[in-house]
């Protein structure tokens, strides 16, 4: 394959100094590599090289690049209509994409709001909830419990559900309101939660119960908190103590959501529904932003029925006509598709090929789940140098703090998903 350079030096000298990339500094800025173009699990770099991505773009492309069904799909859409205003306006795409998660979605979840971002979608469940008290004639129920080690968003009210000490806004936490944390669950994935563990979790639901509209938390998976992979039998307790104490149960299934952990929703694993859902990353495909946040018919009920009579949120771009498109075609890819046993073969292999590597010295722990591979470090991973190495070893992987992790798409090979495998391996031991 013949090297194409489409950048010039002057291209990525203003990338450098003058592109602000996620968590990164412009004093001090991290490398990046430009990339011409990507199909199926491969980007390709502008000097040629391919790598294959095991990071979905951040965990959103699980039928990979470049899918011929969702260009045609977005295609067709851009000849009708690429957006209109969703003010007093709608359109068949939107429709058609609510009408489909609510087929979907766990049990009683009828009402679809569209958002632009997973984190507008938290924001628009936190508000939910808020203004649900507000109509029921509880204004001062107006905080939220949660665990810690969680990650809901960049966005001012998803900051300050994050860990305000050990999470990543930590540096906010005296602007942001203070609401309420625990213990994040310390149960396993694979294991049970004997009664004795849940006696500090009842403690706190019965001292701050009685201040909080709501619970929200990452069911089964903890993301950019820190990859924790817990027991579905403290998410299954949660439901039942946010029922004993009415409080309304968020669920922020934005990570986990469209077959990531091996159900369609995380929730499935502990039989659970929530109250409000929210969902997006993986929603389009990796194509176009956009979230949903998902509730039932008594929240939105008692919503409208309160002093304002409307919920009070409108995002600009609501219902994208485009996104919405993508995101139909998307679900339909998936839906149609052998999902379950594509990210059920991810994750044999993952367990045969990712386990071994707790033997370095520098891993502490190895934790699998559905299309989810997480090597814990003892220390902080240096992300250049690593993700250097690993570019050079031909994958995509964007370690993050102490975690090297992988959240492939669910297209990919076994030959591929075994180089990636094989490039953490080298990492380890070069």
């Amino acid at each position: 394959m013949q090297p194409t350079f489409n950048f010039s030096a002057e291209d990525l000298a203003f990338d450098k100094y003058n592109v602000w990339h996620p968590y990164t500094s412009l004093t001090n800025p991290l490398p990046t590599y430009p990339v011409i173009a990507t199909s199926g699990v491969k980007l390709k770099l502008a000097d040629g090289r391919e790598l294959i991505d095991g990071m979905s773009s951040w965990w959103t492309a699980i039928h990979g690049y470049n899918v011929p069904e969702i260009n045609q799909a977005v295609r067709d859409q851009m000849e009708k209509m690429s957006h209109v205003m969703f003010g007093g306006i709608t359109h068949r795409s939107a429709i058609d994409l609510c009408k489909k998660l609510v087929e979907i979605a766990p049990e009683g979840l009828e009402k679809v709001f569209l958002a632009d971002s997973g984190s507008v979608s938290i924001e628009v469940a936190m508000k939910m909830a808020v203004q649900y008290r507000h109509a029921k004639g509880q204004p001062k129920r107006n905080k939220f419990m949660t665990i810690r080690g969680g990650y809901h968003g960049d966005t001012s009210g998803a900051m300050s559900v994050c860990d305000p000490h050990r999470g990543m806004h930590c540096l906010f936490s005296d602007f942001l309101p203070q609401h309420f944390f625990t213990a994040r669950p310390q149960r396993r994935f694979e294991e049970g939660c004997p009664d004795e563990d849940f006696a500090e979790l009842e403690q706190f639901f019965k001292v701050n119960a009685n201040k909080c509209t709501a619970f929200i938390l990452e069911p089964i998976m903890q993301g950019a908190g820190g990859m924790w992979l817990y027991s579905p039998d403290y998410l299954s307790k949660i439901r039942d103590l946010c029922d004993d104490y009415d409080l309304l149960l968020i669920a922020d299934e934005i990570a986990t959501a469209f077959g990531r952990t091996g159900k369609l929703f995380a929730c499935e694993h502990a039989g659970i529904s929530p109250d409000i859902l929210c969902v997006g990353k993986a929603l389009t495909g990796g194509y176009l932003t956009q979230a949903a946040t998902l509730t039932t018919q008594h929240v939105a009920k008692t919503i409208c029925s309160g002093e304002a009579g409307v919920f009070m949120h409108g995002p600009t771009y609501m219902g994208n006509p485009l996104a919405c498109a993508a995101a139909n075609k998307n679900l339909e890819l998936l839906l149609n598709s052998n999902w379950q046993g594509r990210v059920a073969g991810i994750e044999r292999q993952l367990k045969q090929e990712l386990p071994p590597l707790a033997d370095a010295h520098s891993v502490r722990d190895v934790r699998v789940l559905g299309a989810i591979g997480v090597l814990e470090m003892k220390k902080t991973v240096n992300v250049p140098d690593a993700q250097k190495f690993f570019v050079e070893n031909g994958v995509w992987i964007r370690p993050f703090r102490n975690l090297i992790y992988m959240m492939p798409p669910y297209v990919i090979k076994e030959n591929e998903l075994g180089k990636l495998t094989k490039a953490i391996a080298n990492y380890l031991h070069h």
